[in-house]
């Protein structure tokens, strides 16, 4: 082998260590790596992007010339960037989705799948149901996990906002690639409407829309996928329901008797939909005074009352995973873009939620429906 093939070989290897920073994958494994060409030290490399515009290209053009730089032989880098055909897209899809049938696929739907889903759900709005989804999601991604959230709540779309996401969805033939923040993979209407217009669907559009957001964006291989759903059992839950069955309900309230009683019948839609409720937060539950003590402007109990309500009502037990008390951070991290379990993961609210997060984080894994890979001797 002559030293420039030596050195083109050495190249190839160190690209596929580098990952697309929208698929997560090796870029040679994706047919990225248009050409390779080694001349007296000289690297000559054309990368194809996914689409033109690629909003990653600078994340990429770092990691591959990072990659190149430990090679051996290569004294100087000529990066070139390409785009893929419409052939090439297409291939790319099979390669990362199979081939589309006559109905979209939901992964989380199929037997191998080993995303745990949660829909954050609450009776009424203002008790904090969408900053829950937010750090709850932050800290499994913390523990290692990889993490993916929809914003499920149609009308009233938060999530961009406070995961401080700024980047739009990149489209590839069908697929869409979800930005990220802070390690997660996220996806939102608000990201497909201009400025703070105003969405104004009947009920089908909106099943179509959480339709896409499962089925349409390329979420990899997820560990855990959390669904920020809209107050209430109206027509998103029911749409939850029918497109996610095995999804898990955890269920945010605050203290107040009024608000657990509307929290118990979000709750209870699982004796009609048939899912799982994987149990209650409390959120807001008392605040910490200067000096030291605490006060409950919300009142007490509504947390363990719903639990205990629930669990009546379902016939198994249902816990309550937690109570967080009411911190102003955890307001001013949502309106900033960085939830508190990462600004400041030592405070009492945060380590409340980690608390939490770790209840949702432990998996019991059944083999029912899944191949084990033995064949007969």
């Amino acid at each position: 082998m002559s030293d420039n093939a030596a050195v083109v070989e050495a190249v190839h290897e160190a690209l596929s260590h580098v990952n697309d920073p929208e698929i997560r994958r090796p870029i040679t494994e994706l047919g990225m790596v248009d050409s390779v060409a080694v001349e007296g030290g000289r690297l000559s490399l054309t990368i194809l992007l996914t689409v033109a515009g690629c909003p990653m290209r600078d994340t990429l053009q770092r990691d591959v010339a990072a990659a190149v730089d430990a090679v051996e032989g290569v004294e100087e880098l000529e990066l070139e960037f390409g785009v893929m055909s419409e052939q090439q897209r297409a291939d790319l899809q099979v390669k990362l989705r199979g081939k589309a049938g006559a109905e979209p696929v939901i992964p989380f739907n199929l037997p191998e799948s080993r995303t745990r889903v949660f829909a954050i759900a609450s009776g009424k709005g203002g008790v904090g149901k969408s900053s829950m989804t937010v750090n709850l999601a932050a800290a499994l991604a913390q523990k290692g996990l990889s993490v993916g959230v929809a914003d499920a709540d149609i009308y009233g779309h938060s999530i961009p906002r406070m995961l401080g996401v700024e980047g739009a969805p990149t489209q590839v033939e069908d697929m869409i690639m979800p930005p990220q923040a802070h390690g997660m993979k996220v996806i939102s209407i608000g990201m497909f409407t201009p400025g703070n217009t105003a969405v104004v669907w009947r009920g089908p559009m909106l099943h179509r829309a959480l339709q896409q957001f499962l089925a349409d964006v390329y979420w990899g291989d997820l560990d855990v996928l959390l669904l920020d759903l809209p107050p209430g059992t109206g027509d998103i839950a029911i749409s939850v329901a029918q497109l996610l069955p095995t999804a898990e309900l955890v269920v945010v309230t605050t203290p107040q008797q009024a608000a657990a009683e509307v929290a118990e019948r979000a709750g209870a839609i699982v004796t009609q939909t048939h899912q799982k409720l994987a149990g209650v937060v409390e959120n807001m539950s008392w605040m910490e005074l200067p000096d030291g003590s605490h006060i409950e402007p919300f009142g007490s109990g509504g947390g363990k009352t719903v639990a205990e309500a629930l669990t009546r009502d379902i016939g198994a037990e249902v816990p309550l995973l937690g109570q967080i008390p009411l911190d102003p951070r955890l307001r001013e991290g949502g309106d900033a873009g960085v939830p508190l379990v990462l600004s400041d993961p030592d405070c009492e609210a945060s380590r409340s939620i980690r608390a939490i997060a770790d209840q949702l984080a432990v998996r019991k894994v059944s083999l029912a429906g899944k191949p084990l890979g033995l064949s007969p001797v």
